[in-house]
């Protein structure tokens, strides 16, 4: 048999840090094919903390590549890169899924009037008023960071090494924390990629639901690939 073909590119920053399942930039966090390709230079302290605009080409490069290879959708493995999307989808002529955020819109429109959406980044301080309207994230978002903790420390460092136990622990404390504070969040969407694999206990010690760049990539796909039904 044939194996299927690859539909989703996922554009990769420069990173050594160990991605664990659930991480989108692990294989075996799809249950579909997924190509990947890397943008040397691009690390998460240039592309968080800095300025993308420089490495625009790059990710554009290694975007046809994906597209020359079979690839029909083009996602990344960050959520500040929201800022590039427009550039990404007007250069390879096909959709582009850029960020977590992206889905901001949508998922505070599914929420009583009342409520508002919280959102867990790794850096507050770099997600910028550019970043959350090129995404479309609505004012009324409240907006926790995870700024000192040895998560950030990691992922933005580039480390070699993570704390997955630490990880887990802070993740829970910085998003009960935003729930605490503002009782009126009706759900949490996580705008680093990172972050995914500890969604299941931050929705269990939040009682929120949780969205993530998981959840979005998986709609995205079945868009791409839709999927087939027995015949009535």
């Amino acid at each position: 048999m044939t194996p299927p073909v690859a539909r989703l590119g996922i554009l990769m920053l420069d990173t050594r840090f160990p991605r664990i399942p659930g991480d989108v930039g692990n294989a075996k966090s799809w249950d579909f094919p997924v190509r990947y390709a890397v943008v040397p230079g691009a690390t998460p302290q240039a592309i968080v903390c800095e300025d993308p605009e420089p490495f625009v080409q790059s990710f554009i490069e290694a975007g046809r590549q994906l597209v020359a290879e079979g690839c029909t959708g083009i996602a990344t493995t960050c959520g500040f890169l929201a800022l590039i999307r427009q550039h990404l989808a007007a250069s390879l002529g096909v959709p582009v899924a850029a960020s977590a955020l992206e889905q901001a819109a949508q998922i505070r429109a599914m929420l009583a009037p009342e409520k508002r959406l919280g959102i867990l980044t790794i850096s507050k301080s770099s997600l910028s008023e550019a970043h959350l309207a090129t995404a479309g994230v609505p004012g009324d978002s409240l907006i926790a960071g995870m700024e000192g903790s040895s998560f950030a420390r990691t992922i933005l460092g580039n480390r070699t090494t993570l704390d997955v136990a630490a990880a887990r622990q802070e993740m829970v404390q910085a998003a009960s924390g935003l729930c605490r504070d503002h009782p009126a969040v009706g759900a949490i969407l996580l705008e680093c990629t990172n972050m995914v694999p500890y969604a299941p206990e931050i929705a269990e010690a939040t009682g929120r639901p949780v969205y993530s760049i998981h959840g979005y990539l998986n709609w995205f796909h079945a868009g791409l690939a839709p999927p087939g039904f027995p015949q009535p």
